[in-house]
């Protein structure tokens, strides 16, 4: 190490008296060795788990690595999980996974548009349908937001033609999150199908690829499929067919359907009490999830026969051994609040893992007072450690601090033009009202270094630097001793978008 960057380094510790200096580097979280940090990483973004693709076997093995690790450092279920063995550190997050898009047409007068070209089928089984078309705005209803799109409609028996996303937004993420409420709207009101303008600021030819093959949602129904209407998303950029669909009174639905299947998968949760009498019945939430994108095809990515795995060392395994970093240092010494960790599945399907956790909470959401997520894409800049609300979540002295015991500055929000926050699973819990940022390797802009290993099977264990993740990993450790060592709860920034949501859970 260069002298500059052991001075920096020691920062923290030569402003403190002796024996806080003492104190303080003889917590568990450095004393962590390399090797630890390696292992986990080597195990969890090895080629035998096949990219631990959700519902997969490559999936259960890294839930079942996880949820033994944590067994073997004495880290406990969760209370409230009645499972026994170790099946006590799963919750069950039940799926549906749904094959390929197949052929079909959808006519509307002269526009013939076609199936995998100009349309996606979304949801539904093989029909033939010639039929009524009704337009229906955005097809929501909302009554706190004065939303009510089929006021004065009756679209029994017929075609329903909506807009995507909401009055509000247009964004990717708002398209997807509400286009199955939609669809189950529509259903409720006697719709025999849908068609979905898709009109978001993304290229329909990258829309096509990624949501044209198989595709995995939250089940509604842990025994059976539920069935549902046709429902296409259809390329509402293109004028043509948005002003035919909108212009005639019939139209012709068939397609070939897609075949669905219940899957399971599992968020892996475990817990570490507090000490102190009162703040212990407070918790911080740790999260990251250990699920990728497969192998071949289903990584929608080039790959070569020689290297067909994408395992995803920086995304997300480099989350989880910050996890298990974290588990096993504070157990070992806890802080004043307990620590709920969660090891999350179906993060690249849709961050459906954390969503279902956070409808489903073992522990209530009002007793958490901060979600501390690591996810990232990889990193450019190991001189730092990036976190995305930084400034809204109200915790920045804590991350800094502790990013600066191990030689590591921090950067705010970097490339904000992607929307980050909103894409990992913190924004589940923020939704609810809890603060979370995202604490990420560490990048100021996405760039060359990020994108050739961002979801690509070269993002393998040989490529990582090692004392980069061991640094990220006890920085992310000691930021999370912090926090829940606190007098107070940290809070969101005034007027941030999730305050209301937090004065709702809180009760503030």
């Amino acid at each position: 190490m260069k002298l500059p960057l052991l001075l920096l380094s020691l920062g923290l510790v030569l402003t403190l008296p002796a024996d806080a200096q003492k104190k303080t580097t003889s917590l568990p979280e450095f004393q962590v060795k390399k090797s630890e940090t390696e292992a986990h990483m080597r195990f969890l973004a090895g080629d035998e788990l096949l990219g631990r693709r959700t519902g997969e076997q490559g999936n259960f093995v890294a839930a079942r690595y996880i949820a033994e690790q944590f067994r073997r450092m004495g880290v406990v279920p969760v209370p409230g999980n009645t499972s026994s063995g170790t099946s006590a550190y799963f919750q069950s997050v039940p799926f549906e996974k749904m094959g390929g898009n197949g052929a079909g047409e959808i006519i509307a007068d002269a526009e013939i548009m076609k199936s995998g070209t100009d349309w996606i089928l979304m949801s539904g089984e093989a029909a033939d349908i010639k039929a009524p078309i009704v337009y229906a705005s955005f097809g929501l209803e909302n009554s706190a937001k004065s939303w009510d799109d089929y006021k004065g409609l009756d679209v029994k028996g017929k075609v329903v033609l909506v807009e995507s996303g909401t009055p509000e937004t247009q964004t990717p993420s708002e398209i997807i999150a509400t286009s199955a409420e939609k669809r189950k709207l529509a259903m409720d009101k006697g719709a025999i199908a849908m068609i979905e303008l898709f009109n978001a600021p993304t290229p329909w030819n990258m829309v096509n690829k990624y949501f044209a093959g198989e595709k995995i949602s939250l089940a509604d129904n842990e025994k059976a499929v539920s069935k549902s209407i046709p429902h296409a998303w259809v390329n509402g950029k293109d004028a043509k067919y948005a002003r035919a669909l909108r212009a005639v009174k019939e139209v012709e639905f068939k397609t070939a359907g897609r075949a669905s299947q219940l899957v399971k998968s599992y968020n892996v949760a475990g817990y570490i009490p507090g000490t102190d009498p009162k703040l212990k019945e407070e918790y911080v939430l740790l999260t990251a999830h250990y699920d990728h994108i497969g192998i071949g095809k289903q990584g929608g990515q080039p790959y070569t026969p020689e290297d067909s795995i994408f395992n995803g060392a920086r995304d997300n395994a480099f989350g989880i051994v910050a996890l298990l970093t974290a588990a096993e240092a504070l157990v070992k010494n806890p802080p004043k609040r307990s620590i709920v960790l969660v090891a999350l599945t179906g993060e690249e399907v849709g961050l459906l893992g954390s969503k279902y956790y956070a409808a489903h909470p073992i522990m209530p959401l009002n007793k958490c007072i901060f979600n501390m997520n690591s996810d990232g894409a990889g990193y450019n800049d190991t001189t730092i450690v990036a976190v995305m609300g930084l400034e809204r979540t109200g915790a920045r002295a804590e991350i800094e601090m502790a990013s600066k015991a191990f030689g590591l500055g921090v950067f705010a929000d970097p490339s904000p033009e992607q929307g980050l926050f909103d894409r990992s699973d913190n924004v589940s819990f923020a939704k609810e009202g809890v603060p979370a940022p995202t604490f990420t390797p560490g990048f100021r802009e996405f760039n060359g270094d990020i994108m050739k290993y961002y979801h690509q099977a070269t993002d393998n264990p040989e490529t990582i630097d090692f004392n980069y993740l061991l640094k990220f990993s006890q920085a992310y450790t000691y930021a999370t001793r912090l926090i829940a060592d606190r007098k107070t709860a940290p809070q969101w920034s005034a007027g941030d978008k999730y305050e209301p949501a937090a004065k709702k859970l809180y009760g503030k």
